[in-house]
């Protein structure tokens, strides 16, 4: 740890049975970094007095009033609103702390001109893609975010949105206030015994399911996360996505916005869906294809759609908004009083917790980890995400990912080496490829807790030196269906393994059979029968569809048996080469996963 020199900085550290206590005296201008240490089991805490002025907070957009007291009682506050960009950067570097909502984007050059005063930036919302996670992590800065307090608002507006388009209220409410009297034109459809789906069943889409059961309706969910058990309490069926869409006569959307569902419902989902559904979406604007949607309402597969959020806020010349079938509101999901207030009071603590030192559950960027760990865990810290990102994506649809085991190969005694950086990589590629949660080592049991995800970790000692801390990491998930059935142990568990070799991360068992591919770009994974000229094939049909292979791999059974090929590829291969592949007479299961 060091000071600049006109800091005076006194450190002790006081180690007791659980946990570290980091007193540090500074003056307000001083900056500090704090990392856990190695091989400690618990999270160090540290605690930080400022002597002379209190903190200050820059409240850079409105905030409910409990909020900005609770903070008052603590730091000085700014209220200053509607900043410029130019103006924020002129007035971060005398803040320790910034609130935002979704309107102020906190950019790299907001963390540059902060000049390392900046500790936390506390987003009143969920959703954090205001800020560049990136730079503020570069820049030692928390950043948290109130995830919680909005939840019932977000549903409650939902409901609304869904009833509302059931009875055409917008639009017979418009028309009533034309001077006009079209009983006719608006005659509705009711609720009662009509399937809802709601798509993302985790804190909204729940309370949602609640509300819509209690109006009569029969709920169905997707989400490769939800609990069953949970679901079943509620009277909800979990299924496919593809069995929600084409099952519903209205679609809720509550997922978040990650690249596996940035235009979900697009000209193909559409297509698949009841003639006459109706969509809802509170949740984020671009899981929708707005463009395929104002065609799908044209040719009547859509009958209505009710829309809190757009891709484009607010929306500009927009034919979706001025569809004559289309309800908008102005993102109002989480505009209640009450849920203002929440927010408010729940970023306001987070905000305060960081700037004493409390490593916070609701922090969505990284921590600082000492250097020496850092650079001997690198390359598996790689290999821990990468394995959970393959592990999630051969669960089937509709099978709800509960517990997952994962095995340390190691000839270090079980004391020499600290996996919860590990841990932590795994849940961060078992969750985020379809969760709008920010994984990291502060935040990763608690939202693994959250989502009901059960991690066992245990070790599997070797002979061999010591030198280096991992020999493999294998990565189980039981009580689920399979993509690729391949992919299943003996036992019926879905197993991926792999080793770090020359810095690279590779992918060296599926299942039963033993493959070496590097894990980069992106894999094809093959079950065919093993005879002459496979590979040869695939390669040809890879090659014409202008995709560049960087690995190929065969583990088999025994000749002539059934063999798994595990091919690199650096282009993402169109549906039309994936269906080749798999129209080849000697493949009997095949699945594109990215990394």
């Amino acid at each position: 740890m060091a000071a600049s020199a006109s800091s005076a900085i006194n450190l002790s550290i006081k180690p007791s049975h659980t946990s570290l206590s980091w007193q540090t005296h500074l003056s307000s201008t001083s900056a500090l970094a704090v990392s856990p240490l190695s091989g400690h089991r618990q999270y160090p805490r540290f605690v930080i007095y400022a002597v002379g002025d209190k903190p200050t907070v820059l409240v850079a957009e409105k905030l409910g009033e409990a909020g900005v007291n609770l903070l008052k009682e603590f730091a000085d506050v700014d209220c200053s609103y509607n900043l410029t960009p130019e103006e924020l950067c002129n007035k971060i570097s005398l803040c320790d702390a910034l609130i935002v909502r979704s309107g102020t984007k906190v950019s790299r050059e907001v963390f540059e001109s902060s000049g390392g005063r900046l500790k936390v930036v506390g987003r009143a919302g969920v959703g954090i893609d205001n800020v560049d996670l990136a730079a503020a992590t570069e820049h030692g800065c928390l950043v948290v975010n109130a995830p919680t307090a909005n939840t019932v608002a977000a549903a409650e507006h939902g409901i609304a949105l869904l009833t509302a388009m059931a009875r055409n209220v917008a639009q017979a409410d418009a028309s009533v206030k034309a001077g006009k009297w079209l009983r006719n034109k608006y005659v509705g459809v009711s609720l009662v015994g009509k399937t809802l789906a709601v798509m993302g069943f985790g804190k909204v889409g729940s309370e949602v399911a609640r509300r819509a059961k209690g109006l009569g309706m029969h709920v169905i969910a997707h989400d490769p996360y939800a609990p069953a058990d949970r679901a079943r309490a509620i009277g909800v069926e979990l299924v496919s996505f593809d069995k929600a869409i084409s099952s519903a006569d209205f679609i809720s959307l509550h997922m978040p916005l990650t690249p596996a569902t940035n235009k979900v419902l697009n000209d193909e989902t559409f297509s698949k869906m009841k003639k006459g559904v109706r969509i809802v979406n509170v949740a984020r604007g671009g899981v929708i294809d707005e463009d395929a949607l104002v065609r799908a309402l044209d040719a009547g597969i859509v009958a209505q759609a009710a829309l809190d959020v757009f891709t484009v806020e607010p929306p500009k010349d927009s034919k979706l908004v001025q569809h004559e079938n289309v309800t908008a509101t102005p993102h109002l999901g989480a505009s209640t009083m009450e849920a203002q207030e929440g927010v408010a009071i729940e970023i306001a603590e987070a905000v305060v917790g960081a700037l004493n030192g409390e490593l916070a559950a609701t922090a969505v960027n990284a921590p600082m980890v000492p250097a020496e760990v850092l650079s001997e865990l690198k390359p598996f810290v790689a290999l821990a995400e990468k394995l959970g990102r393959l592990a999630v994506q051969l669960v089937a649809g509709g099978s709800g990912v509960k517990s997952v085991k994962v095995t340390y190969g190691s000839a270090r005694g079980p004391d020499d080496l600290d996996t919860r950086l590990l841990r932590a990589m795994i849940t961060k590629g078992l969750i985020e490829p379809i969760s709008s949660s920010f994984v990291n080592l502060v935040n990763a049991d608690f939202t693994a807790k959250q989502r009901g995800l059960r991690i066992a970790e245990q070790r599997s000692l070797l002979n061999g030196s010591p030198e280096s801390p991992l020999e493999f990491i294998q990565v189980q998930i039981s009580s689920v269906e399979s993509k690729f059935a391949s992919a299943l142990s003996d036992s019926g568990e879905i197993r991926v393994e792999g080793r770090v070799k020359d810095g690279i991360p590779h992918l060296t068992k599926v299942g039963s059979f033993e493959v070496d591919v590097s894990l980069e770009g992106s894999i094809i994974l093959c079950r065919q029968v093993d005879q002459p000229g496979m590979i040869g094939k695939v390669g040809s049909i890879l090659s014409e569809g202008n995709v560049n292979v960087s690995f190929m791999s065969v583990g088999r059974v025994a000749p002539r048996k059934h063999a798994v090929m595990a091919i690199g590829v650096d282009d993402q291969p169109s549906k039309e080469i994936l269906k080749r592949i798999g129209d080849i007479p000697a493949v009997e299961e095949f699945v594109y996963l990215k990394i």
